[in-house]
């Protein structure tokens, strides 16, 4: 789609928005300047911009999709996919922070609807409410939230295994272990941190904790160099016998699990929202080819350099995978948040196990032509399609490459077909 005078950016993605979608993507496209022009100087020293934080809270962003009872934006899934794409169009690196920030607000919404459907007991409900209550009200407060979950552990069965421990002390909990991958690392007021409970080798012994960034026992692990989005500060903790308080934890056995069964897809819910990142820098990477390649003109014939069959060609091939981008976010978008569901969430997270893969390897793509068609001249890394370039090869690996999805969605199929070839003979047959 190509925007129109009066179209915000982030409609570029959500094309049909209400007057309130508009309202709060209003409050995105106000912060867009600031998170531009600061972009290019987070990404060269990789420093989040510790400004960016004031900006967000005072737009009201840190509680975008928290419920307005508990003093909120009152959005949903939608207003977050369009706030990250549109953020992701001016600073990649903050886009990508923010959604983490947003992934908090499941650990809220998940436990009160898991309350609701009657699946905790009558003295787990005021544990579990009250902890979810606080993650609300604190991300409508204007705290900002790291959500520290995944681990440098590894196992085969998992995309993520938690290997940090929480050890039942008076008063509270001890947290020990290391956190590989969280962004805002010495930023966020809060690292959620998830830790396995004692006694406990499955998920039923996951739990939640509020770990304040400067409480003793806090470090943050060496600085991340990583080929992806420098100004993340996904550098990591290591958490050194670490004390959280009763009050600050969801430590009910079997919550983590009961949570799960709530969601529409995967256990976060949200997950596109980061897909959505990565489309907005891709677009911002295609338009600024598309200027470039239109208004600068051969030396000999004055013909735009867009004109050229090569540069014809490398357009037509970023114009078809920017739109298979869009196509597989706005479909995964539809079946996570139409009402009532059309498909069953089974189906909806077979869907996004593909449709992960198929947006962040569409991106690259779209990259990497931004990086052919401006030859030489823009391959530097303080260039738009340079810094594409390497911020999107994130989105090859973050969470699981596409060939798990892909590998993950043949073996649902193959075993549901499976499944139906092995039928009980009717009565009267051998």
């Amino acid at each position: 789609m190509e925007p129109s005078a009066s179209t915000m950016i982030g409609e570029r993605l959500v094309e049909d928005m209400s007057d309130a979608e508009r309202e709060r993507a209003e409050r995105v496209e106000s912060v867009l300047p600031a998170l531009r022009a600061a972009a290019e100087e987070a990404d060269r020293t990789a420093t989040f911009p510790a400004g960016h934080v004031a900006l967000l809270r005072d737009a009201g962003l840190l509680g975008l999709v928290v419920p307005e009872k508990f003093g909120g934006l009152g959005g949903s899934l939608r207003d977050l996919a369009a706030a990250t794409f549109a953020m992701g169009t001016a600073c990649p690196s903050t886009a990508l922070a923010y959604f983490f920030h947003n992934t908090s607000a499941s650990r809220g919404l998940l436990p009160l609807e898991a309350v609701d459907a009657g699946l905790f007991d009558a003295a787990e409900i005021p544990v579990v409410r009250a902890f979810a209550e606080k993650v609300l009200t604190r991300m409508a407060g204007g705290a900002w939230l790291a959500n520290f979950a995944s681990e440098s552990v590894k196992t085969e069965k998992a995309n993520i295994t938690i290997a940090t421990t929480a050890r039942k002390v008076d008063g509270g909990w001890i947290l020990s272990g290391e956190k590989s991958f969280g962004c805002a690392t010495g930023v966020a007021d809060y690292y959620l941190t998830s830790a396995k409970l004692e006694n406990y080798d499955t998920a039923e012994g996951l739990a939640t904790f509020f770990v304040p960034r400067d409480a003793p026992g806090v470090h943050t692990r060496a600085p991340w160099d990583g080929l992806g989005m420098r100004a993340t500060a996904n550098n990591g903790i290591r958490l050194e016998e670490v004390f959280v308080p009763d009050d600050e934890a969801l430590a009910v056995p079997g919550a983590f699990t009961k949570m799960l069964r709530m969601s529409r897809g995967s256990f976060v819910g949200n997950q596109l929202a980061i897909a959505a990142v990565y489309t907005g820098c891709a677009q911002r990477a295609y338009d600024e080819t598309l200027t470039a390649t239109t208004r600068k003109t051969f030396a000999d014939t004055g013909k735009p350099i867009a004109s050229s069959d090569v540069h014809q060609l490398i357009i037509g091939e970023m114009t078809r995978q920017l739109r298979t981008a869009y196509l597989w976010l706005r479909y995964q978008l539809a079946i996570e948040t139409c009402e009532p569901p059309l498909k069953s969430k089974q189906e909806v997270f077979a869907q996004w196990r593909l449709g992960k893969g198929a947006v962040t390897e569409a991106c690259f793509q779209v990259a990497l032509g931004a990086f052919k068609a401006g030859g030489t001249s823009a391959s530097a890394m303080s260039g738009v399609a340079g810094r594409a370039l390497r911020d999107l090869a994130m989105g090859l690996v973050m969470t699981f490459p596409a060939e798990r999805g892909m590998l993950e969605v043949a073996r649902i199929v193959t075993d549901a077909r499976a499944n139906e070839l092995f039928t009980p003979a009717p009565e009267g047959r051998p």
